[in-house]
């Protein structure tokens, strides 16, 4: 991963990149589970040993934990106070179809998320976390529910005509993104200049940035800048169709999913059964499209292929 160009925006981060890969909480989490972090105890990640009970007790409490950060439209607590979101819909309905009726949200920091779910705060990690190889040693990982795809945000009418990362490169342009995103690994390998890409706290910042002409366009997460730009106070701002990213040719598909404490294979196993009915059904793509979850966003990935990258 590149070390950041250019400087943030110092404003507060809304939202932290799915596909944050080095850099960031996400790599906080990870190295806090396997006790690599400063100033915190090792944990242990070992898990059960025999698939786990975890499932077993639920049934019996008819109450699930699930630990969220607050990301729309991934998960987040709403005015009202209550739970949203299309991670905390989707393991609702296979928990209920599990025998678990009710739901428990503990909200943490993104980069608390996979310490929690080891010191037992919650039972699942509900949070649409992106699962990769460095995950995949601290988190026992359900099948992803969905495959994230990049955007960009650019001016009404999409005047540099950007719709890649290759066209970027062509045009010289310059381009923000968030702080540790992959999206900037993927602009480099297609040959935009380090120099060209400025980085920013959130896609807020980004937007401003973008009307203030200091950049062309802004890379991210599409469901995140979708987010984003619905409350509607840059309408000078539009986005790109979504698009999954290339490097040498190489598609870079990415999909998030839900985590278990490693050795709860019975209840990832039952998890991951009811989920791969309600794709088949349509269920699946029912629930996630109010959160901006469209037909593109469905996936066939699995945890097995996304831990082997």
């Amino acid at each position: 991963m590149a070390p950041p160009q250019g400087k943030d925006s110092g404003k507060s981060v809304r939202g932290i990149g799915r596909r944050s890969l080095l850099t960031g909480a996400a790599a906080l989490g990870v190295a806090s589970a396997l006790g690599a972090s400063a100033g915190c105890s090792r944990v242990d990640v070992a898990g059960a040993t025999d698939g786990g009970h975890l499932l077993d007790e639920l049934r019996e409490k008819n109450t699930v934990r699930m630990g969220i950060a607050s990301e729309p439209p991934y998960a987040s607590i709403d005015e009202q106070g209550e739970l949203t979101g299309e991670a905390p819909a989707v393991a609702g309905a296979i928990f209920k179809k599990l025998g678990v009726g009710r739901f428990e949200p503990v909200p943490v920091e993104f980069g608390a998320l996979v310490p929690g779910l080891h010191s037992f705060q919650y039972d699942v990690i509900v949070a649409g976390m992106f699962i990769n190889k460095a995950r995949c040693q601290a988190v026992l990982f359900s099948d992803p529910d969905y495959e994230s795809k990049d955007g960009f945000l650019v001016l009404k009418g999409n005047p540099k005509r950007i719709t890649s990362y290759a066209d970027v490169a062509r045009g010289g342009f310059r381009m923000g993104s968030g702080i540790g995103y992959a999206e900037i690994e993927y602009a480099i390998g297609n040959g935009v200049k380090k120099s060209a890409i400025q980085t920013y706290g959130d896609q807020i910042a980004g937007m401003e940035a973008l009307e203030a002409g200091r950049i062309d366009c802004f890379a991210g997460t599409a469901l995140t800048m979708i987010e984003a730009l619905k409350a509607g106070r840059h309408p000078k701002v539009d986005m790109t169709e979504p698009f999954t990213p290339e490097v040498k040719g190489e598609p870079k598909r990415d999909g998030g999913g839900y985590g278990f404490r490693t050795g709860e294979t019975k209840l990832r196993d039952a998890f991951n059964r009811e989920l791969h009915a309600m794709k088949k059904s349509g269920e699946l793509l029912r629930i996630a499209e109010p959160f901006g979850f469209t037909e593109e966003f469905m996936t066939d990935l699995t945890a097995k292929e996304l831990c082997g990258r």
